[in-house]
């Protein structure tokens, strides 16, 4: 049975998705949570761009071990999309190489849980357009932003299903998307 790939993104209502921390205000509440923990529960494996694997590892393998997010992100293996990190990646890390979609779509064959997609921008646009991304999460903010989108004018007209909208306690929608069957 193939693995389901998902990533989440916190986003603006204007579809920024940069920099989340700068306008989403800790929005945060008990729906947030329990999606959380329903989705990164079943993760073995998360791949993620160079940007933040760098950000990342320098950050979390010395937080404090009862950290419940450390606790989930030290053991996972993780993929990097990258073309300019050479060697040992180290923090149970796998350089993709060649094409970061056919990756992942062997990936999914492959034994172990589910696989998180956890950013940056390119590599979750990549990988969604591509047709790998089972579901993108995008938990929107009642808030006009100011950065990058993940789906920018360089993207054509690409249809999308809903599968799920959950209002949340504290402002939030949370949006589950896959791409549309084509007929």
């Amino acid at each position: 049975m193939a693995r389901t790939v998902t990533a989440h993104l916190f986003s603006s209502v204007n579809g920024v998705t940069e920099s989340p921390n700068e306008w989403q205000f800790g929005a945060f509440g008990p729906e947030e949570g329990e999606l959380m923990g329903r989705v990164i529960g079943p993760v073995t494996d998360m791949v993620l761009g160079r940007t933040l694997f760098t950000e990342w590892s320098q950050f979390w393998p010395s937080m404090p071990a009862d950290d419940p997010f450390a606790q989930y992100i030290n053991p996972l293996r993780k993929h990097v999309v990258t073309s300019t990190l050479e060697g040992d990646l180290g923090w149970n890390a796998t350089r993709i190489e060649g094409d970061p979609v056919e990756y992942v779509r062997a990936l999914k064959e492959g034994e172990g849980g589910d696989i998180s997609v956890g950013g940056g921008i390119e590599t979750v646009r990549t990988l969604f357009l591509g047709g790998v991304v089972d579901r993108l999460i995008l938990t929107t903010h009642p808030v006009v932003g100011v950065g990058r989108r993940l789906f920018d004018e360089s993207v054509p007209v690409t249809r999308l299903e809903l599968l799920e909208a959950v209002p949340t306690s504290v402002g939030n929608v949370i949006l589950t998307y896959a791409l549309r069957p084509t007929d």
